[in-house]
């Protein structure tokens, strides 16, 4: 059998130089273009996290004075969500493999997955031109009224994230029709890998969600340009609208950001479990579960903002309620291992990471899913682990396992298991120091966002900090792993054993031409 790895890898070589990738129509090309977009985008938005817990070493200032750590802030905010992880996997991962996983030759409109990522590239521009024009302190939701009169680059920045919006509701138009017209002759919908039911069910929230999010930050811009008072109370607004408004949409874009994060787990654990996926059509059923529970729940985010108890109550039970179809997915991934034969190679390393972590982030939003306690832990440090533990835990980490799942399919080249392993571990304890120590913080009343803090919590922010320093280590250390593997080149001599079996076949399913590697000879 021949080696999978280097096969079909020629659409790196069709056409040199800039402009024929920047006017390229090849999935392929877009989804690498994206890939190496989001991870630049990841270093950025990183190196501000690491700059924010290097000033909270200490008490008062450490080395920048408030409102440059305010900037901080919001600035890893605004460009981790809007700019990295919500065009991560779709963009990135989904634009490489969906047309594979399907059996087509491209997406349904090359033009406009083209075009989607000249609005992603726009969009970062104009983010990165805020930072120029004086930056944003408002933190990445845009709160009113008070980003509503402030100063800095609101407008530009919010102006960014509307235009970013645009890019993400095209690749989700191209991606449904994508799945309903362009699929293999006999392949039905209980045929196709559970990655691209993740990407389906994302498709089907970037288009219905994401422009509630554009109204809003559009009716932002014109309250701060025209003076319109929508949000401004001191204009006749109301600042509580604006948070129903962004919630509407930001609930959904939470699932935006990690049901694709699921389906590469779906396909990580099979894979490397060498067992057919555990109830395929559970999962595939529970993508578009929580994908409609999902435009439900928005206002747990508002418990202490006034409204009623009886509307508390009604989205506190639909919270619980969007747990069931995750824990679907969770224990089915569970199931799958069990008695499997377990490779423990990178990208399975990433996976238990994500089963792991994901976890700890769920059964803690438990806590701020009750009326009870969330007025109580609300926007302090509880808030925060929580929220990375799911994002970063969740879909970062399942994304950084995909890369490693599907680079050599992606380059032809193998990267170094040692190094790949180590990154993974080293990721693995660095975020659990980071994040559960804030756990403890916010459980003790430590506010998010606070520059400054009591003595009495010096310690524990000490240790978190400690653990965003090993955390960057090990995504140094991955990234230098990857990038030496192209500088390497050359045909890998063969490459591990792995089957597709995430496609809801009974029967083993043959090596599929989308994977990352093949059986040994």
């Amino acid at each position: 059998m021949q080696d999978n790895a280097h096969h079909d890898v020629a659409y790196l070589h069709d056409g040199k130089g800039l402009k024929s990738w920047l006017f390229t129509l090849d999935h392929k090309r877009i989804g690498v273009m994206y890939l190496f977009g989001v991870l630049i985008a990841f270093a950025l938005g990183g190196t501000f996290a690491l700059l924010l817990r290097t000033e909270l070493l200490t008490p008062g200032k450490t080395f920048v004075e408030a409102d440059t750590y305010n900037r901080f802030y919001t600035l890893h905010g605004a460009i981790m969500v809007f700019i990295f992880i919500i065009p991560s996997i779709p963009s990135a991962l989904g634009n490489f493999v969906l047309p594979l996983h399907l059996g087509a030759k491209d997406v349904a409109f090359p033009r406009l997955n083209l075009l989607s990522f000249w609005i992603w590239g726009i969009g970062t521009i104009l983010a990165l031109l805020a930072i120029v024009l004086g930056g944003v302190d408002t933190g990445w939701t845009f709160y009113t009224p008070y980003s509503s009169n402030v100063g800095g680059a609101v407008t530009m920045m919010t102006f960014a994230a509307f235009v970013l919006g645009f890019s993400s509701i095209l690749t989700g138009l191209n991606f449904i029709v994508t799945v309903h017209k362009m699929r293999a002759p006999g392949m039905g919908f209980f045929r196709m890998p559970l990655f691209v039911w993740a990407l389906y069910a994302t498709a089907i929230l970037q288009v219905m969600a994401t422009p509630v999010l554009g109204i809003t930050l559009m009716l932002l811009m014109a309250e701060r340009l025209l003076g319109i008072g929508i949000f401004d109370p001191a204009l006749g607004g109301d600042p509580v609208l604006y948070q129903h408004f962004f919630w509407f949409y930001s609930h959904p874009a939470v699932y935006i950001m990690i049901l694709p994060g699921m389906g590469v787990i779906s396909e990580l654990v099979t894979t490397f479990s060498r067992k057919n996926i555990f109830g395929y059509r559970a999962i595939a059923y529970s993508s578009l579960g929580i994908g409609i529970i999902s435009f439900l729940v928005w206002g747990h985010h508002m418990f202490v903002s006034g409204q009623s108890a009886y509307a508390g109550m009604v989205f506190s039970f639909l919270t619980y309620l969007v747990a069931i179809p995750t824990a679907i997915k969770v224990v089915n991934w569970v199931l799958t291992m069990y008695k499997g034969s377990i490779s423990f190679d990178t990208p399975m390393l990433w996976n238990l990471s994500f089963l792991i972590l994901f976890t700890i982030g769920g059964l803690t939003g438990i806590f701020l899913g009750s009326m009870g306690t969330d007025v109580h832990l609300h926007d302090t440090y509880f808030v925060v682990a929580h929220f990375h533990y799911v994002m970063m835990g969740g879909t970062a980490i399942a994304f950084f396992g995909g890369i490693h799942y599907w680079w050599p399919k992606m380059f032809g080249v193998l990267y170094k298991e040692g190094p790949g392993k180590l990154s993974a571990i080293l990721v693995f304890i660095g975020f659990n120091i980071t994040f559960f120590t804030q756990f403890i913080l916010g459980s003790r009343g430590m506010p998010r966002r606070y520059y400054n803090y009591v003595p009495e919590f010096q310690t524990l922010h000490q240790i978190s900090t400690l653990g965003s320093y090993i955390l960057g280590v090990g995504f140094l250390i991955m990234t230098f792993n990857l990038l030496s593997s192209l500088k390497r080149g050359g045909r890998p001599p063969r490459t591990p054993g792995v089957r597709a079996r995430s496609s809801g076949r009974r029967r083993p399913a043959p090596p599929s031409p989308t994977t990352s590697t093949t059986r040994r000879r």
